[in-house]
Formats: structure tokens, sequence, C-alpha cells
């Protein structure tokens, strides 16, 4: 009977516990559910349906099909797909080295923290028309960079050859700090008594890297790699300053594609299906972390 009361008496202080967990979480839920649970299962709604704001029509998988065949949309996928490959292994790259130098004892190391911080916390709108003014054509930074030397700049944002570059060092200018923050975190979290030992036994500084620092940094090096691919696939802002997704498409990305199909042509049902196939993207991407790469880190 004791044993009874006992167990009776601990299920209520677990759904008292819980109950409260779920009061606590309700706020945080109900914002959740109206900003991106509905909105995601509207869209998919939606993509079934040829519609605009006047009318709709059923057409079931018809608009993923004639999607999948359009130029426009392959082209935007493979900018998307590009300007991934281009930034996200040169940024983790970038804030992995800058991490590690401002984790030395240095003089002047809180004036390189921010330095290299500060692109982070400047608008993406401030930064497009900032790089719009290096990129200017003859008048711009860098063109009158190249000019010291003799060599004359190509038209950067205007060519379909060197926009996507050009876009690839802005992005990667804006977000290396960001990702430098977590990795200066993680390194500052490393037990000091592994690299004593390192020391002790001889280890030079490049094998004590390979062997000690890069793979305790795993765990952080995959939780950048995630949001660094995500944020690849989230970048509008810039466009709209600076290319409008031209010359051609050639600097079109797959957001600002859904904006212009959604608020500059009136197409919501295909913009609908440009959202759930941009959902399904990021989503991979999560999975593949989680449940592929993330069990082959040590924690």
């Amino acid at each position: 009977m004791k044993r009874q009361g006992w167990l009776l008496a601990k299920g209520t202080v677990n759904w008292k516990e819980n109950a409260f967990a779920y009061a606590l979480l309700l706020p945080s839920l109900i914002f959740l559910a109206l900003f991106t649970f509905y909105p995601t299962l509207k869209s998919i709604y939606l993509s079934f349906y040829s519609s605009s704001f006047e009318a709709s029509t059923f057409v079931g998988f018809e608009q993923y099909a004639s999607v999948l065949q359009d130029e426009v949309f392959i082209k935007v996928i493979k900018n998307n797909l590009l300007l991934a490959v281009g930034t996200v292994p040169t940024s983790i790259f970038l804030a992995f080295y800058m991490a590690i130098w401002v984790n030395n004892k240095l003089k002047g190391n809180g004036l390189l923290r921010a330095a290299f911080f500060y692109p982070t916390i400047i608008p993406m709108i401030a930064i497009a028309n900032v790089w719009l003014f290096i990129y200017t054509p003859d008048y711009g930074l860098l063109d009158k960079f190249l000019g010291v030397f003799g060599i004359e700049g190509p038209k950067w944002l205007g060519s379909p050859d060197w926009v996507m570059i050009a876009m690839m060092m802005m992005v990667i200018w804006k977000e290396a700090g960001y990702f430098m923050i977590f990795y200066l975190a993680g390194l500052q979290s490393l037990p000091r008594e592994v690299y004593e030992a390192a020391k002790i036994e001889g280890a030079s500084p490049f094998l004590t890297f390979r062997k000690i620092t890069f793979p305790l940094m795993m765990p952080t090096t995959s939780f950048v790699f995630i949001i660094a691919v995500t944020n690849s696939f989230k970048l509008v802002d810039h466009l709209y300053i600076m290319t409008k997704g031209g010359p051609d498409n050639a600097s079109n990305l797959l957001l600002y594609h859904i904006y212009e199909t959604a608020f500059s042509f009136w197409d919501m049902g295909k913009a609908s299906v440009l959202t759930v196939i941009l959902l399904v993207i990021l989503l991979t991407v999560s999975i593949f972390n989680y449940a592929y790469l993330d069990k082959k880190i040590h924690y």
C-alpha cells in the first residue's frame, strides 16, 4: 500500500511539473503555431492551387511539374547551390582561423574581436549599400584600388560572370565574424590539461591542432555548418538593393525568386510551390546534419 501511495504521489508531482512546464512554454508555442506551423501548412495547401488574390483553381501537382521544368527556377537553384558551396566552407575556415588568432593572449585582442564581429551587427541593407559603392565601376573603392596597379576591373554587378563572385565576397565578409564567436566560445571551453599533456609529449602546434583542437571542435563545426547552409538559402535583402536578381537572373536566389513571384507577378500558387521546395531543402539539410553527421561526432 505504501508502495502504491508513493507511486501515486510521484505521478501527481510529475503531472504538476509537466503542466507548469507547458504553461511556461505556452506563449512561445502560440507564436510558433501562428507564425511557423500555420504559414507552412497554408503554403502547402496553396501549392496545389493555381491562385492569385482574385481566384484559385485546384491543379494538384501540375504546378510542381511546371516549376521543376522552369528554366528560371533551375538557374536560381544553381545560383543558390553555388553560393552555398562558395561561402560556407570559406566562412567556416576564416571563422576558425580568426577564433584561434584572437583566442591567444595578444595585445589588442578586444579590439580585434570587435573588428571581426562588427560586420555582423550591421543590417544587411546598410552592408548592401556599402558594397554597392565598393563595386561601382570606375569610381568604386575596388576599381580605384585595382587602378593603382594598372588593372581595369570588370563590371562586378553588371557581368553574369562576376556578379555571383561579388556576392560571395560580401557574404563571407558579413558572416565570418558571426561564426567566429561560436568557435571562440568553443575554444575557451576546451580542457587545458590535454594541451599541457601534448606540450609535454613534444607535439608540434600543427599536430596539436589536427589531433586535439579540430576533433574537439567538431560539435561547434556541425552547429556552424547547419547555420551557414540555412543562411545561404535565406539571403534576400542585398539582392533588392544591389542587383534585383540580375543581370539575366545571374544573381537571383530562391528566396528572392519567391518574393518576386508572390509580390511582383502575384502568382501565389507558384510562390507557394517555391516555398515548399525551400522548406524541403532546409529540412533535408537539417536531417542530414542531425541524423548522419551528428552521429559521427564525438561529444
